[in-house]
């Protein structure tokens, strides 16, 4: 359906009574975006009506009282959109001024739907005999006499409206509030309550409505709803659709949708993209979310946690081709079936992000247990998962793996960023229940000296120890600083707190970078909000702008307002100045007190620009809430996986932190500065399969077979044996094995029969083929015999030497 915005303004009163239009309104109102301008007089100077003609050359004005240079102008006026007829007048005229039966009795007389009308400088929206009204008060909060009580003053406001065939969307903009109103033309009678979506230009957003009163005309059944009053970007009417989509993505016991229990999937689509595999990163930061709403007060959550933390005891012991828990390469493998076995297709692995973002997220809840006294469960249960990750972290986090877009092998900001707060808080976590991690006390400052690198003076470059040709700039490190975000501590650079210099500088660059490149960021200027992607050179599905991206950018500037107010100051300095200057032209460098003007009108400003990144997500988010991967950079239309668990967490996460509602600090405040010079050292971890627990046995396990065999190029390995999995002592059906971790001290060839039921004996024996792929050759020896457990192992795996 066709949409055409309107805009409704006046009373502006420049410069008699106000010095221009609030900057902030500016900045919204941008050329290109606005169709139709109805000003309802009192524009009196020339100067604005310059301005208002260049936001929209349809500009439609009637005369106010005070427009005395513009003898011609008539009083009032009528446009027509479809079958609504629209009127519009100053006011002066209707005596009593501003009283509803002469405003009804005008609107009659005019034969109109809706009359716009001002003179009060104060909004107001009210539906009356089948009839809407609005004011949409005065743009400039220009003073008034009569309408206010002693004390009160007018509030800058004006109106959006959004015209979609026989619907019309109405917006108050003001500092301080934002209403929705729909006025639907409908063939007949529609009553009680109803769930509408609403996709417009400014927002769209599932909200419940109750329909206010339902009127007949000669012409037309007027259905008149008034919304609820959400607040922009924090939308408490629609978390729930976007906590139900995370939900909806994680298996439950008798689902019946083959999804373990506990695993969370990226995404219910199975083609174009395949994302139907569980993700560790993905699913860490998802719960991450769950666990954080849990502890904030959500109960219900809790066993949807708990089903998580089992399905990790399973998943650690997966061998998978990054290898194994024996030496915690296994742990780096990025992603697995839904059923909780090893992915064994090409990918980008290892990706050393997820044992991190796993330990931290157990962290948070186990520290929540300790709180309630059930510190029996966090060591025996939890505590052996956040141990393997830890000792992963330290022994490998000097090595490149990929990053989290899983497309570039290197040293990757938002891997080591989280590498390091895992350690610094699994060091103290490990303190309070009495264990001991030397490798997190001793790696930790090593990683935070690494991490240092990252900053170029400029920003952060994303990606270092590669052979990609990217200029850097990639909402990598915008993800970094809001998944390292510590409430308590202040603007530090040194960890890339989201009010530090180094980072408010950094998003800067990142999200102007994708200013010039998007059709969609048309007339975004620098300091208002853009669609942000991932980096620029990004060309998967076309490179489009991501839903989580634009919501990072914004999850970041709602906790910098967090942190600049918890420590009552705002320091403005060489590096951040630019960044700040988007904001407000005329600041400059200085430490600003709570109480000085600058650092209210940065903070207040500061937290409008997270709100219009939000907006953004609104604007293009489908009328029934869904939020896929991507949005298209030509119009806004859903593009890539479906329902992406990742970007409803995003969503719950930004509209969270807007509200203040911020996780446990993680000691980032205590951290101390690294060592003058960085060294790339480890230290070597033990790992142990963690207990498992589940409510009943498996029927089915996946069996892995790793065997060590050196061979020529052109050769390949297999097992077969009794059971039919394994071919049934056929070789033409014998398991291929790969050699993915194949090296010359570790000559190693891995496969694994996905289903094997439990409890069940078998023989097998290996054979490999020779570079014609028709020889055999058999290894010697008698054939092996493995019995399969019977309990709640879904994963086994057999480790056996070439028997020559």
């Amino acid at each position: 359906m066709a949409s055409r915005l309107v805009l409704v303004i006046g009373d502006l009163f420049i410069p008699d009574r106000a010095p221009d239009i609030p900057a902030k309104f500016k900045k919204l109102l941008t050329p290109g975006k606005i169709g139709q301008i109805l000003c309802l007089g009192n524009l009196t100077d020339k100067e604005t009506y310059d301005f208002l003609r260049q936001i929209a050359p349809d500009l439609q004005i009637v005369k106010g009282n005070f427009d005395v240079d513009a003898p011609n102008l008539a009083l009032s006026k009528v446009v027509t959109h479809g079958s609504l007829r629209i009127g519009f007048t100053h006011g002066h005229t209707v005596i009593p001024p501003g009283d509803a039966d002469s405003l009804l009795i005008t609107a009659r007389h005019m034969d109109v739907d809706v009359l716009l009308w001002g003179g009060t400088h104060k909004f107001e929206a009210y539906e009356l005999e089948g009839k809407f009204f609005v004011n949409p008060g005065s743009a400039t909060g220009a003073f008034s006499t009569g309408w206010f009580p002693d004390g009160e003053e007018p509030v800058p406001s004006f109106c959006l409206m959004d015209v979609q065939g026989d619907v019309l969307v109405f917006r108050e903009n003001t500092y301080a509030l934002l209403r929705y109103y729909r006025l639907k033309l409908t063939a007949s009678t529609v009553v009680g309550t109803q769930h509408v979506c609403i996709p417009q230009s400014i927002v769209s957003t599932l909200l419940s409505h109750k329909c206010n009163a339902v009127h007949r005309s000669p012409r037309r059944t007027i259905v008149i709803v008034q919304l609820p009053d959400p607040d922009l970007a924090g939308c408490s009417l629609c978390m729930p659709i976007a906590l139900q989509g995370v939900l909806n993505n994680i298996g439950v016991e008798g689902k019946g949708d083959g999804v373990d229990p506990g695993v969370i999937i990226a995404s219910p689509s199975k083609e174009d993209p395949d994302y139907f595999y569980t993700w560790t990163r993905d699913s860490a930061l998802t719960v991450k979310m769950l666990i954080d709403a849990f502890i904030a007060g959500d109960t219900s959550l809790r066993p949807r946690i708990e089903d998580y933390i089992s399905a990790q005891a399973i998943l650690q012991t997966v061998a998978s081709q990054s290898g194994d828990l024996s030496d915690g390469s296994g742990l780096g493998e990025p992603k697995f079936e839904v059923n909780s076995t090893a992915f064994t297709g090409p990918w980008g692995r290892p990706q050393r992000d997820g044992p991190a973002l796993r330990a931290t997220a157990l962290i948070t809840y186990s520290r929540w247990l300790l709180s309630t006294g059930d510190d029996s469960r966090v060591i025996s249960k939890i505590w052996p998962i956040i141990s393997n990750d830890l000792n992963y972290v330290g022994q490998y986090w000097n090595q490149t793996g990929f990053d989290l877009w899983e497309e570039v092998d290197s040293s990757s900001f938002f891997t080591v960023a989280v590498q390091h707060r895992a350690l610094v808080e699994g060091q103290a976590f490990a303190e309070e229940i009495g264990m001991n991690r030397a490798a997190c006390r001793t790696q930790a400052p090593e990683v935070l000296c690494f991490l240092q690198s990252f900053w170029n003076g400029d920003f952060i470059t994303s990606n270092i120890n590669d052979q990609n040709s990217r200029n850097g700039r990639d909402a990598n490190s915008i993800l970094a600083s809001i998944h390292t975000f510590d409430p308590d501590t202040g603007c530090d650079d040194l960890t890339f707190q989201p009010c530090s210099s180094r980072a408010l500088a950094n998003h800067k660059a990142v999200t102007d970078s994708f200013r010039p490149l998007y059709a969609l960021n048309s007339g975004r200027a620098e300091g208002t909000a853009a669609a942000v992607g991932r980096y620029t050179e990004d060309v998967y599905y076309g490179g489009n702008p991501w839903y989580l991206c634009t919501l990072a950018a914004a999850e970041q500037l709602y906790d910098a307002v967090y942190q600049i107010n918890k420590t009552g100051s705002l320091i403005i300095d060489a590096i951040s100045l630019p960044f700040f200057r988007d904001l407000d032209p005329s600041v400059a460098i200085g430490v600003y007190s709570p109480s000085s003007a600058v650092y209210s009108n940065i903070t207040a400003a500061l937290r409008d620009y997270a709100d219009e990144y939000v907006s953004v997500v609104q604007e293009f988010t489908p009328s029934d809430g869904s939020l896929a991967e991507q949005y298209s950079r030509d119009d806004g239309s859903p593009r890539s996986a479906v329902a992406l668990t990742w970007s409803y967490a995003s969503f719950l996460t930004a509209t969270a932190r807007r509200s203040s509602v911020v996780p446990y600090p993680w000691g980032a405040s205590k951290v101390s500065s690294p060592p003058a010079s960085c060294s790339g050292t480890s230290a070597p971890g033990t790992y142990a399969p963690p207990p498992i627990d589940c409510t009943s046995n498996v029927s089915n396990v996946a069996v892995t077979f790793d065997v060590r065999k050196p061979t020529t190029y052109g050769e390949t390995v297999f097992v077969y044996g009794s059971d039919a999995a394994l071919g049934s002592w056929d070789t033409s059906k014998g398991l291929e094995l790969h050699a993915y971790r194949y090296t010359s001290s570790n000559p190693l060839w891995s496969g694994t029969a996905r289903s094997v039921m439990a409890g069940k004996s078998f023989d097998y024996k290996y054979y490999k083929t020779g570079t014609d792929g028709k020889t055999v050759v058999f290894e010697g020896g008698d054939n092996r015999t493995y019995t399969v457990p019977e309990g709640c192992a879904r994963n086994v795996v057999l480790v056996d030497t070439w028997q020559e």
